[in-house]
């Protein structure tokens, strides 16, 4: 995966760096793995704005991604590389043995007329999904399960990766890409390899307008409005407004908002990283 910086012939192309496209080979998705998505503009179903800075943006479709792999040990090959407007990661879609296609997320190093597999028997190669009882110490894994057979959970952004550490019974110890190091059921499943498009992190949209297209609103400042309408408002000049905090008044910068009697705190080994 590349990156395209293009030549300054408008404003916005001036600072624009944008993904290269050289390794998606199909154009259209799957028709069978694709569903209708509706923007709610960030309005409930009373109409009241509920979610601010939410509204227009290009009109997208949903693939149905696969985050179980539960075909246990039936063999599945890439039939393409494709764009998902709904995550930065790119897909793949899967032709199985027995008929069924399926979308994953297409791991680094994942090639068209790879073969994959999933389950116990399957080997701890680039874009297998294992248990991770079964996934040799030291391997680099992402689309984790939290609980066996409730689909992937974590580690599914682009370029991301966790690391399988050691294992303490039951469980396997897992140092996750923000740095927490915490423990996760064995039977839990991980695919091998590091999610593609690691490129993305580079991206730089260039413009206001890229940002609409993505259904983002312009979004203002507390700072900037009146004491009816934000704490931090208010204030002859340009005024601070005090400690940051949020609309509501809760503490923005580096108040803890973790609940303390969490239950999943007893998994966790290492907090991660301030």
């Amino acid at each position: 995966m590349a990156i395209r910086k293009l030549k300054p012939t408008s404003p916005g192309q001036r600072h624009k760096v944008i993904g290269a496209f050289d390794n998606i080979t199909a154009s259209a998705p799957e028709k069978s793995l694709v569903v209708g998505k509706r923007k709610s503009g960030g309005r409930n179903n009373t109409g009241k704005m509920t979610m601010r800075y939410i509204g227009g943006g290009h009109k997208q479709k949903l693939r149905l991604i696969d985050f179980k792999r539960n075909k246990d040990g039936i063999p599945a090959t890439v039939k393409s590389i494709e764009y998902d407007p709904n995550r930065t990661a790119r897909i793949a879609l899967l032709y199985y043995a027995d008929g069924a296609k399926a979308y994953i997320l297409a791991p680094n190093g994942l090639q068209v007329g790879q073969q994959v597999m999933s389950g116990a028997e399957a080997a701890p190669e680039v874009g297998n999904s294992l248990p991770l009882a079964n996934i040799p110490v030291g391997t680099i894994i992402h689309n984790i399960e939290l609980r066996p057979g409730q689909g992937a959970k974590m580690v599914r952004s682009a370029g991301v990766f966790a690391q399988l550490t050691s294992r303490e019974g039951l469980y396997a110890v897992i140092k996750m890409p923000s740095g927490e190091t915490r423990r996760i059921l064995s039977a839990c499943k991980a695919t091998i390899g590091s999610v593609g498009n690691s490129d993305h992190a580079l991206e730089r949209s260039g413009k206001a307008g890229r940002s609409r297209w993505l259904g983002r609103r312009p979004h203002n400042r507390g700072v900037v409005m009146n004491p009816v309408d934000h704490p931090m408002g208010g204030g002859e000049g340009r005024a601070s407004g005090g400690h940051p905090r949020s609309r509501t008044g809760l503490y923005s910068k580096g108040l803890k908002t973790r609940a303390p009697k969490k239950h999943s705190s007893k998994y966790i080994i290492e907090r991660r990283k301030k």
